[in-house]
């Protein structure tokens, strides 16, 4: 039915209107008597924490006192979980803007419960709250701070990373009230407390403590409004004052006419406060103006940013500033477009022509008229209402030619959204400024949490929101709470999920895990489909040898080393060695990894898996780099053991040559001793060994080397043409030139020496060069600078036209010889 006027629970304050709509009735049973509960909401339309408040009697109703519990419910009575507490007393109770409930102990113990399930984390206040015991606590969205029986403030600033600091240190004297102001409402950026002391306030922030210097204390009540602009204050003369935030200026003086303080002040959105006694309300707007309401037993008031919520054993009610586009269509005697549209749809249902009067009359104005009615549409609680304005926001969107229906279809959807998680059933009765600070990915968490898994994926294919969180919540609370056997349950699971995308079986594995099962762990490990999510929760489960298969089936090098880390700190290195052995990716990731930082790994693995050649090698390499002679030698020695007993002939070949490279290091040792003042010759390889005698001027000691070690005498050849040459030993060249035969040809002599500069010596080795071309022998006689031998090489080979380029390039005497042979070769006429 349709309410009979809009505006009957309107009540005007000020200039302003507030209506407190009716939300929830009946709520909590008669065994619940609010009256002796300390009280805590969550924002948003979050849930409700019931403790028994100790200060009030007890009235016994069986021989045996009831067990202290800590009981959550829904904004419309909903049972959602009780949480024993047996710990010490609470002195404070709040809720973060995630919904999570904080319970601070008077020992500075701080709980966090997370999910409505009862499931916690827990930290220490510290900085003397166990020594002097926590008086009271206050909350924001993210912190929280605690008031100390010695004056002292400790404050949290995030409840993910808990890190208790004290706030400057505080005037002494009796704290008659206090008050937080968030970081998001300060300059600094960091929590400042307002604490009523004696007759003033106190700023308190990190750093210092700044009085106020009021004179009218003590304040029972400090309320700052929800953007820190203002500050309520309420005296022991029952007066409410109302400052800006500075204390500067007195914005309302609103005489209670009540000695007794109220039991709660909270703001009502940023324009007035509520003073809540025990059955009794007053709204006090700005001038001092108040209306007030009462209630037949005790009302709780819980702060909103958008107004407050109303808590009594019967009812649940928000009141709330009236918004702008409401009142400007509803207040009584209006005539703006939006209140003349929302009358053409009555005109319309009675088939009236004033319907078309009325649009015709605000056609310039129906495109912001359409808009304000779908506005006020989102601030109705009553679907009548809601519908009544949508409806008149499409008639006259249906007459306007060209009109962006986007808002229109977007406040439809936000106010199904909004209908659906209203329902008593489910009791989150958030307003429509309250669902735009949540978010609808926040109102998903809030129902996963309420196990209201049905409609939170409903919402979420309606928001075309992914649900892969949704499910996996739900398979984590089905491993929970089933009783049956591991494989039923993740066949259930299994089947459930099977075609979902995104669903991340290793965080239901996971609770499997923590739940004991770890059998139903492993087995839903195998449905995760990315081998990085399985490998953690299989090293934590020690199930080892699964995870590095994961690993390696994933093809993720990073991975699988990570995995065998893991395994090489963990197990003896013989059980380290024999799970990789089955494995050649991880035996060669191993392999790969010690060869650059761990030898000694190397050489165990190497004698594990009985590569003898591979494990010398690395004690050759290491004797390669060695300095210290006698550890070279050792480390040769030690090659050389490894593969004493292998018959293999490529063994015997190394196994040869890493005794010959011994014999040579003692030889190098002598020649140091015998020929050199410092450490010349040990370490070098046998070709730089034999070079280096060679330039020294000890032809006879390299060619014993030659013979010792068979160097092939090609080499030897090359070794000893460039030594001479760096030497510049050109008689020994030149005697080495009358040989008949070189091993490596006369080419090389006629280079190598050329390059030094000796072209008269590099001249003698052309002729030798019978292997090469004319042309080849011209142009080498050319680079000695002899152009009369080049001309006879032409001359042999009756070659004119290279006569004629080299007489070009003569002068003097060596052109008329030139010239000479180029006549002699022509025919005479």
């Amino acid at each position: 039915m349709a309410p009979s006027n809009p505006l009957s629970n309107w009540e005007k304050v000020g200039d302003s209107f507030y209506r407190k709509v009716p939300v929830y009735e009946a709520i909590f049973d008669g065994d619940v008597e609010l009256e002796n509960y300390i009280v805590a909401g969550a924002p948003h339309g979050g849930a409700i924490a019931l403790y028994r408040d100790e200060s009030k009697p007890l009235r016994l109703r069986d021989k045996k006192a009831p067990r202290s519990s800590i009981d959550i419910y829904s904004c419309s009575g909903k049972l959602i979980n009780r949480i024993n507490w047996e710990q010490a007393t609470i002195r404070g109770l709040g809720w973060s803007d995630k919904e999570e409930l904080l319970v601070v102990s008077e020992d500075g113990t701080v709980r966090r419960y997370y999910g409505l399930d009862g499931e916690f984390t827990s930290f220490s206040l510290g900085n003397g709250a166990e020594e002097y015991g926590v008086r009271a606590c206050q909350f924001w969205a993210s912190g929280l701070v605690a008031l100390l029986s010695n004056n002292q403030l400790i404050s949290v600033s995030k409840y993910d990373e808990p890190r208790s600091k004290p706030l400057a240190t505080c005037p002494e004297g009796e704290v008659s009230s206090w008050s937080l102001v968030p970081p998001a409402q300060t300059l600094s950026r960091s929590v400042e407390v307002l604490l009523a002391v004696d007759k003033t306030v106190f700023l308190v922030d990190s750093t210092e403590a700044e009085d106020k210097i009021l004179q009218n204390g003590p304040f029972k009540n400090v309320a700052v409004s929800p953007t820190g602009r203002f500050v309520a204050l309420f005296t022991a003369e029952g007066r409410l004052w109302v400052v800006s935030s500075d204390f500067q200026n007195k914005l309302t003086d609103y005489d209670s006419r009540s000695r007794v303080p109220p039991s709660s002040v909270n703001w009502c959105g940023d324009d007035a406060v509520v003073l809540a006694w025990e059955d009794e309300l007053h709204l006090v707007g700005p001038g001092a103006v108040a209306s007030k309401y009462y209630y037949d037993g005790r009302v709780h008031v819980i702060p909103e940013f958008d107004g407050v919520r109303l808590i009594t054993n019967d009812t649940c009610e928000f009141l709330h500033k009236v918004n702008s586009v409401t009142e400007e269509i509803f207040r009584l005697g209006s005539s703006s477009p939006a209140s003349v549209l929302l009358d053409s749809v009555d005109q319309l249902e009675k088939k009236s022509p004033k319907a078309d009067e009325n649009i015709q009359r605000i056609r310039s104005s129906l495109p912001a008229a359409v808009d304000t009615c779908v506005k006020a549409a989102g601030h109705e609680f009553d679907a009548y209402w809601q519908k009544r304005l949508l409806k008149a926001a499409s008639f006259g969107k249906s007459v306007l030619e060209l009109y962006n229906s986007d808002e229109f279809v977007e406040m439809t959807e936000k106010l199904r959204v909004l209908t659906a998680v209203r329902d008593y059933k489910v009791g989150l009765p958030l307003s429509y400024e309250q669902y735009l600070r949540l978010t609808p990915e926040g109102l998903i968490e809030r129902l996963i949490s309420r196990h209201e898994y049905l409609l939170a994926i409903r919402i979420s294919e309606y928001l075309q929101i992914p649900a892969d969180r949704i499910y996996v919540h739900w398979a984590s609370q089905k491993v929970r709470v089933s009783t049956v056997d591991d494989d039923a349950v993740c066949k259930l699971i299994v089947q459930k999920l099977d075609g979902k995308p995104g669903i991340s079986f290793e965080a239901i594995a996971q609770t499997a895990y923590n739940e004991g099962r770890s059998h139903l762990a492993t087995q839903l490990l195998n449905h995760e489909p990315r081998a990085g999510k399985q490998v953690p929760l299989l090293l934590n489960m020690e199930e080892d040898e699964v995870a590095l298969d994961k690993a390696i089936d994933s093809g993720d090098d990073d991975l699988v080393n990570f995995v065998l880390l893991h395994m090489k700190t963990k197990l003896p290195l013989a059980s380290f060695f024999r799970v990789i052995n089955t494995r050649p990716v991880a035996s060669a990731l191993v392999e790969t990894a010690a060869r650059n930082e761990d030898t000694e790994l190397l050489k165990d693995l190497y004698y594990q898996d009985d590569q003898p050649i591979e494990g010398s090698n690395v004690l050759l390499s290491e004797a390669l780099k060695e300095k210290d002679s006698k550890r070279k030698t050792e480390k040769l020695h030690l090659a050389s053991r490894l593969l004493s007993d292998s018959k293999d002939p490529t063994v015997v070949l190394q196994q040869k040559l890493i005794a010959e490279s011994s014999q040579l290091l003692k030889i190098q040792e002598n020649l140091d001793k015998d020929l050199a003042d410092s450490s010349e010759y040990f370490g070098l390889s046998l070709n730089e060994t034999v070079y280096r005698l060679i330039r020294a001027g000890y032809g006879k000691r390299a060619s014993k080397l030659q013979s010792e070690f068979k160097m092939l005498e090609k080499t030897y050849w090359w070794l000893r043409l460039r030594a001479l040459v760096a030497k510049r030993d050109w008689g020994e060249l030149e005697e080495i030139g009358k040989v008949k035969k070189s091993p490596i040809g006369w080419e090389p002599f006629y280079n190598e020496v050329l390059g030094a500069g000796n072209t008269k010596l590099s001249s003698l080795f052309v002729p030798k060069c019978t292997n090469l071309s004319v042309a080849e022998r011209i142009e080498m006689w050319v680079k000695c600078g002899m152009i009369v031998k080049a001309g006879e090489e032409a001359q042999k080979a009756k070659d004119v036209a290279t006569l004629e380029l080299l007489r070009n390039k003569a002068s003097g005497p060596a052109a008329t010889e030139i010239e000479r042979m180029i006549n002699q070769l022509r025919p005479r006429r």
